[in-house]
């Protein structure tokens, strides 16, 4: 278990790499030479770091010399911690071509699990969708790509499944944003030959749980989940308050840490993707990617507390 005090040097290290624009390998290390939690993707056995980055509203932005500045230091960040995995969408607005913008300004291209989502109707439409999110992303290659939302699913899955057998793409997987269409997303997960489900988890909407999560783990599906903080809402519960004895246990030094820890404690999660345009709040959720899991008690334990805030 690392001690608080590792957390505080691997905190420091973070945000000193930051102002000083150091690689993203160099900045990764820790004083203690620690290493990120790590999941396997089911269908190849690829580790992940379990902490990822989402782009919804937060690269949303306009290119502006400012707003490509703060963007950069999130990112930075973000790589800083040992994470791998940006996920964006052609539904996110201008998010994938500010997280491109970002890759192209950067000296040395840091290790990256690309991930983007089609969304629209019609095969041609959606082909040139993902050729178009791969120039706004620079990504040659994607590793994923899933359909958002079910949206025109099985003409997307059957170009996605002819580009993976051509190696156009590494994984194929389907979304949602908000818990919707639970049947018939657990249709497509149980018959479909797909590597990723994206759904919302989190330790106040465990709907997940009942379904979702058992599927993926039976089907061998990697889980990507998103919302992770309810859109914010949870910390409206737990401001202000102190945290329990408990957080000391698994390595948590926040709130944050706390909620997403009770996330990649699940065993079914495979990576999870919370979203900010803070450095410190991303600074925050990658020191949840080191440290201790919770065990199956220790989790029903964070939903009593949670329960009694």
């Amino acid at each position: 278990m690392i001690k608080r005090r590792h957390l505080i040097q691997l905190s420091a290290a973070v945000l000193a790499g930051q102002s000083l624009g150091l690689r993203a390998e160099a900045m990764r290390a820790s004083p203690e030479g620690l290493t990120p939690i790590q999941r396997a993707i089911p269908s190849s056995g690829e580790l992940l770091p379990v902490m990822g980055m989402g782009t919804s509203r937060t690269f949303d932005t306009e290119g502006d010399a400012q707003s490509l500045a703060a963007l950069q230091a999130v990112m930075q960040a973000f790589f800083a911690g040992g994470g791998t995995v940006i996920d964006s969408s052609p539904m996110y607005g201008n998010a994938e071509s500010r997280v491109g913008d970002v890759l192209r300004a950067m000296p040395e291209q840091p290790k990256l699990f690309a991930a983007t989502k089609v969304w629209t109707t019609g095969r041609q439409q959606g082909i040139a969708q993902m050729e178009e999110s791969a120039r706004r992303m620079n990504v040659e290659r994607f590793d994923l790509i899933a359909v958002h939302n079910l949206q025109d699913w099985q003409t997307h899955l059957d170009t996605l499944k002819t580009w993976k057998a051509e190696g156009k793409v590494r994984y194929i997987g389907i979304t949602t944003s908000h818990g919707r269409d639970h049947e018939e997303f657990l249709k497509v997960m149980r018959s479909e030959p797909i590597d990723f489900a994206q759904f919302s988890y989190n330790i106040e909407d465990r709907t997940a749980e009942k379904e979702l999560l058992p599927v993926a783990a039976g089907q061998g599906i990697a889980t990507m989940i998103n919302r992770p903080y309810q859109r914010g809402a949870l910390f409206s519960r737990s401001r202000g308050k102190e945290l329990p004895s408990l957080a000391a246990e698994l390595d948590c030094t926040s709130w944050g840490q706390f909620y997403l820890k009770f996330i990649l404690g699940h065993p079914a999660v495979t990576s999870i993707i919370p979203a900010t345009a803070s450095v410190n709040h991303m600074t925050d959720n990658m020191l949840a990617n080191y440290g201790a899991v919770p065990t199956e008690q220790q989790r029903a334990d964070m939903i009593a507390i949670f329960e009694m805030l």
